[in-house]
């Protein structure tokens, strides 16, 4: 048996999407930028991409800038947009849970000049508004919060984010990476300026993303060469992997909804399992205000990767965390920021569900969890006699 819980690293490309993707990998293979017939239809098919991307989100067309992806994406938000405002100021104000993706772009901007605030968060993710007010100055020029985190799933409030930096009049930025797709999102209640989002997080294709750019917003382009993606991003558009990200929002907005419930039972289910049968755990991140498909959980007794490597010996795949980390000894920073101790960081696995996962598969898993975990923990140095271990004192329990 194979069964993926790893949907926050990745997603399989949706049997549609890649329907929608082939033609523009055959026949339909113009440059959207040439005005013969064979460009007009590559261009054509950019277009409509672009719409049902803004529609997934509640922009127009003309605010949709497709990069290469996530990365890209926050790239452009970032760097363009702080830099664009050098004149005024220097200050930038993020989360210290943000995505690598961001936290890089920061730190360079902190090389060039700039000051950056990493804001703290509670225990279980969330940022505090309060904070960021606290945190704005007269130089703040930029503002960038995640919309939901890629380890735990913690959703933040970006609504009441946003307000202070509309009072401000500061753009405010937000990684959506994580939850575009899998819970409804709209950048008109939301006043956020800059948005990212990623197809292979949404059943799209690899190498390519989005950004959002609310109607007069600068930023400045950084990838120069050429007038495409309204001037923005400069290179000959990936029409099929574009063609690809414009049918997976397609499909996302129409199964966003009946697909949230159904993988909240699926990760309740596991998370019920997990609390009866295999204790002592933690769950880390917020228990309510989390992505519906998120469950990251830390086992006393256990190291994570050696977890994740024995579940995947058994056909189940995991992880410990970013899968653009996944080969560091460090503990996770998000953990680490949220105030857990290295060990407990160390022993804690992420479980992101997908519509493929069935209830079937998440019996499996737990059967298979409670028989791993077991045998590991049998053979941990920290399990002496019984003793109460350490990282059980520092807080790890049965309850949320």
């Amino acid at each position: 048996m194979k069964i993926y819980l790893d949907h926050n690293a990745t997603t399989p490309i949706h049997p549609d999407v890649l329907a929608a993707m082939l033609p523009y990998l055959r026949q339909a293979f113009g440059n959207p930028s040439s005005i013969h017939r064979f460009g007009r239809e590559a261009r054509q098919a950019v277009d409509e991409a672009r719409e049902k991307v803004a529609r997934l989100i509640g922009a127009k067309p003309s605010e949709i800038i497709f990069t290469s992806g996530g990365t890209e994406a926050n790239n452009l938000a970032i760097r363009g947009a702080a830099l664009v405002r050098e004149g005024k100021g220097g200050h930038i104000i993020t989360s210290a849970i943000e995505h690598h993706a961001v936290l890089v772009p920061c730190q360079y901007l902190e090389r060039k000049g700039f000051e950056v605030s990493f804001l703290p968060v509670d225990h279980n993710g969330l940022l505090d508004p309060d904070d960021v007010r606290r945190a704005i100055t007269d130089k703040t020029v930029l503002i960038s919060i995640m919309h939901a985190n890629h380890e735990v799933g913690t959703i933040e409030p970006l609504e009441e984010i946003c307000k202070l930096t509309m009072e401000r009049d500061i753009p405010f930025h937000t990684d959506a990476v994580q939850s575009v797709g899998k819970v409804p999102i709209d950048v008109g209640a939301l006043e956020v300026n800059l948005l990212s989002l990623s197809a292979h997080k949404l059943y799209g294709p690899k190498g390519v993303g989005a950004l959002y750019i609310r109607k007069g917003t600068k930023i400045l382009p950084q990838v120069y060469g050429g007038h495409q993606e309204l001037n923005f991003r400069g290179g000959t558009e990936n029409v099929a992997g574009i063609v690809g990200l414009g049918k997976a929002a397609e499909i996302a907005l129409h199964n966003i909804d009946v697909e949230g419930k159904r993988l909240c039972r699926l990760r309740d289910g596991l998370w019920k399992r997990i609390l009866e049968r295999i204790g002592p755990v933690k769950l880390n991140g917020h228990p309510t205000r989390r992505l519906p498909n998120t469950l990251n959980v830390a086992f006393d007794l256990v190291e994570g990767e050696s977890l994740v490597i024995n579940l995947d010996l058994r056909g189940i795949a995991v992880s410990t965390g970013s899968a653009c980390t996944s080969g560091s000894l460090e503990p996770s920073h998000v953990l680490l920021a949220m105030g857990l101790s290295p060990t407990i960081a160390r022993g804690s696995v992420r479980f992101s569900l997908g519509m493929e996962n069935i209830q079937e598969e998440i019996e499996y898993t737990a059967n298979t969890l409670e028989k791993v975990v077991r045998r590991l923990r049998s053979t941990s140095p920290l399990n002496k006699n019984g003793r109460v271990t350490s990282s059980y004192r520092e807080g790890i329990g049965r309850e949320a």
